[in-house]
């Protein structure tokens, strides 16, 4: 029998509990940690760290481009900044360029951020309370 490490659980329990939008708060949260890891490989020269985090920031967004729901306008307009964000990142990986990445980040933490006051606003609306406000 074999035991896991109870953060490893507890990270499990948490995406298996979470609504779709914590799921999608939990994407934006994840692809600010690979560009920061990228950011920090960039600035190393670890060009396979860089590569990796770089890789898995990309597919998180290939991943938000997926839930769009195409029936609404907002969506196509998502849809085109997350292609431009995928294919910065390109750039960004080949030329090493920190302020591509910069763009990048500011871009996913404004979906973040704007993400988080839909959520709180749901809230609000739903269970008549701001308790339980999403996690950065």
């Amino acid at each position: 029998m074999t035991f896991s490490n109870p953060y490893q659980t507890y990270q499990q329990s948490s995406i298996n509990t979470a609504s779709p939008g914590e799921l999608t708060l939990m994407l934006y949260n994840g692809c600010l940690k690979f560009l920061k890891a990228t950011r920090q490989a960039i600035q190393d020269n670890n060009i396979e760290v860089k590569n990796t985090n770089i890789i898995k920031a990309q597919n998180i967004i290939r991943e938000l481009m997926l839930t769009l729901d195409m029936d609404y306008e907002v969506s196509h307009s998502m849809y085109q900044l997350y292609d431009y964000m995928v294919n910065q990142l390109i750039q960004a990986n080949i030329k090493n360029d920190l302020k591509i990445l910069e763009e990048v980040e500011n871009l996913v933490v404004e979906f973040r951020d704007t993400w988080k006051q839909v959520i709180q606003i749901n809230r609000v609306q739903t269970h008549g309370t701001n308790v339980n406000q999403p996690n950065n």
